[in-house]
């Protein structure tokens, strides 16, 4: 199912606590993979609330974290002590206590006097970290929000049609956001969809359903080469579950 040269792999959970534990083994296990592939591996999260759970037991996983480079999909122009800062959202779950407090962290430098100097700075590391034009991460972790939205590339914004730059100011439900760009987003090696809640149940059966619009869902503008696996929970895929 999914857009023309998209394949979409619906795997659902009966409940959001068996969704995070899904979640925390998928990631786990593409991570040993890439980390038996190469030296260094490139992760991007997703901020928000519903990977927070499966961060917490990402977090406890035995894996070599000082060879995982970690950054965040898009953040919010906000300091980092801030309640709405997915970088403190990132501190206090996957990088807490666990083995994963050896990962790397490149949090956006939200710090800079303009959000576009804090884009053009997160894309400077980023190319620093990444090879390839666009730069090529090697797992990225997205949620999806009831409009349609992915990282922070909403609906009718500017940043979901930048196409020239790694990363991009965007704006959405009354915040600056700084975000990675669509083509970044479908560069990766490996993307996985983290959907939860009876309210996505909409937003999920735009993304999978081939005739939608990505100017509606801009989620539909994430177009790797490789499958992408879709992570949902049974209330997140009640529209979609029969026909899956």
């Amino acid at each position: 199912m999914g857009a023309p040269g998209v394949v979409y792999q619906l795997d659902i959970s009966p409940n959001l606590d068996q969704l995070a534990q899904r979640a925390a083994a998928v990631l786990a296990d593409q991570l040993k993979l890439a980390l038996a592939q190469r030296e260094r591996v490139l992760l991007a999260l997703a901020g928000g609330t519903t990977p927070a759970a499966a961060y917490r037991l990402l977090g406890q996983a035995q894996l070599a974290w000082d060879r995982v480079d970690v950054l965040l999909g898009d953040e919010r122009w906000v300091g980092p002590q801030d309640p709405s800062s997915n970088a403190r959202m990132l501190h206090e779950t996957l990088l807490a206590h666990g083995p994963a407090r050896e990962a790397v962290f490149h949090p956006v430098p939200t710090e800079r006097d303009t959000p576009l100097a804090s884009a053009e700075a997160f894309e400077q590391t980023l190319r620093q970290l990444c090879a390839g034009d666009p730069p090529v991460l090697d797992l990225i972790l997205l949620g999806l929000g009831d409009d349609g939205h992915t990282a922070s590339l909403f609906p009718g914004s500017a940043a979901a049609g930048v196409s020239d730059r790694a990363v991009a100011v965007g704006e959405g439900k009354g915040l600056e956001r700084i975000t990675l760009t669509a083509p970044v987003l479908s560069a990766a090696r490996q993307v996985v969809f983290l959907v939860g809640g009876a309210g996505k149940q909409e937003a999920l059966r735009r993304l999978l359903d081939p005739s939608e619009s990505a100017l509606r869902t801009p989620a539909k503008l994430v177009q790797p080469h490789s499958p992408v696996l879709v992570l949902a929970d049974a209330e997140a895929a009640g529209l979609v579950a029969g026909g899956a």
